[in-house]
């Protein structure tokens, strides 16, 4: 069994902000030299997610109108002791944590429309990512 491990370093602009890393996560999944196996990428911070979905801007305006309707962003929190970001930690968790991906014949193994996506609920800061590559 091959394993292969990558981190993505990168800034957010935006306090809430979806970002495209679908290219990046298949240039891991090929340096690995994995055929058959799994990836899984994992956001390392409390305040973001990865989900894989269509990479379309209506669809990613309507998950962020639908979370501030669910858990506004500037409600009262007991955990917002100076940080103000308590919705952030829970858009996370509805949004999910991390996601594992199919790898066969060396290639990310999605549907038509599917991209991954890292989500960032609390901007402003340098993120990473982990990649975790396994197979054979």
């Amino acid at each position: 069994m091959k394993s292969y491990t990558e981190y993505l370093s990168f800034n957010t602009d935006e306090k809430i902000e979806f970002v495209r890393i679908t290219g990046e996560v298949e240039g891991a999944v090929e340096k690995s030299g994995v055929k058959e196996g799994l990836v899984l990428v994992n956001p390392m911070h409390i305040t973001a997610a990865v989900i894989v979905n269509d990479n379309e801007g209506g669809l990613i305006q309507d998950y962020i109108e639908n979370l501030q309707r669910l858990v506004p962003y500037n409600a009262e929190y007991k955990h917002n002791v100076g940080e103000g970001n308590a919705a952030a930690h829970i858009w996370r968790q509805l949004m999910a944590h991390q996601v594992v991906l199919p790898i066969t014949d060396g290639k990310l193994d999605f549907g038509p429309w599917e991209q991954v996506f890292y989500c960032e609920f609390d901007g402003g800061r340098k993120k990473r990512v982990l990649i975790k590559v396994i197979g054979e």
